[in-house]
């Protein structure tokens, strides 16, 4: 892990994502569609990134972005899509047939393990759960163990060390100490073993502030921290806001068709801007104020997904 000095973390997005190389692993925060670091992955492809090796639990838009900007050399997720909603992930799915990506699929617990190695400073940890699956035929690195205790073979997967966490967050101080709202996902685990961690946050508060709304991920891990409000969008922020289900669906029709098409979305959405805040006026402040009504009463969540 990279441990970081008591110090103001505040940084503009752009700077805090400048310190991301080409070749870089990075552990993608949140899940499915809830809690994406969706402004740092756009401001990743805004700086040209390349070569990137992706980890996380099971994402969506913001892996499929990514591979849709040709950022990606490989891919290390349990899965890629829009759940039963939207479906299959059209980039991510294209470039995983056409083997212009390195699928690397494994499982959430998996993952889990070769983080809580890093954090424990060890080598590696057993794991059941891939055992006659062919994940391991797509990971040649893990290996074998014999339990002296019981004689059971297990499969033995490598500590994993992240060059650098993108996480998203409600609430955060200066310092880089996060809130996070259940469920986590891997983003503790992220923080821990990663050797840098950027957060963007929906708002920057006092430490009291985030202190009593609960510190999930404390200062020492954090070494950059911007606000951004909506900066998980189209994804969902709870309780902040919705996801953005009309968004989701005209991005998942445009990487669909490919070509203009998504070079259109691109264009319009990432490369277009200059950074969040021509983002979120490209959103408009109505679309965004309605996606942040989706708890003052059952019409209004229901309205969201029509």
């Amino acid at each position: 892990m990279g441990l970081q000095p008591h110090r103001n973390k505040v940084v503009d997005l752009a700077a805090a994502i400048a310190d991301v190389r080409d070749g870089a692993m990075i552990a993608l925060g949140g899940g499915l569609s809830a809690r994406l670091p969706m402004a740092a992955v756009r401001e990743v492809i805004r700086q040209g990134r390349r070569d990137l090796h992706l980890v996380g639990s099971a994402h969506s838009i913001d892996v499929d972005l990514l591979v849709a900007a040709e950022a990606v050399h490989r891919c290390e997720e349990s899965y890629v899509g829009f759940e039963q909603d939207l479906g299959l992930a059209p980039a991510y799915r294209r470039a995983a047939e056409t083997g212009t990506i390195e699928v690397a699929e494994s499982c959430c617990v998996t993952i889990l393990a070769q983080l809580r190695a890093t954090e424990m400073g060890l080598p590696f940890l057993p794991v059941r759960g891939v055992r006659g699956s062919d994940i391991r035929r797509l990971h040649p690195e893990y290996g074998e163990v014999t339990c002296p205790f019981t004689g059971e073979v297990l499969v033995a997967v490598p500590a994993l060390k992240p060059d650098v966490a993108l996480l998203h967050a409600p609430l955060g101080d200066r310092y880089g100490n996060l809130h996070l709202e259940q469920p986590y996902v891997l983003d503790e685990r992220f923080a821990s073993a990663s050797m840098r961690v950027v957060a963007t946050v929906e708002r920057l508060v006092s430490t009291e502030d985030v202190a009593a709304s609960g510190v999930t991920i404390p200062a020492h891990l954090v070494a950059a921290v911007t606000e951004v409000p909506f900066g998980a969008h189209p994804a969902s922020c709870y309780p902040n806001y919705a996801y953005d289900r009309e968004h989701l669906s005209g991005y998942v029709k445009a990487a669909q068709s490919g070509g203009e098409d998504l070079a259109g979305y691109l264009k319009t959405y990432v490369y277009g801007v200059a950074d969040e805040r021509e983002y979120r006026d490209l959103i408009g402040s109505e679309r965004l104020a309605e996606l942040g009504r989706w708890p003052e009463s059952t019409v209004d969540w229901k309205g969201l997904f029509q």
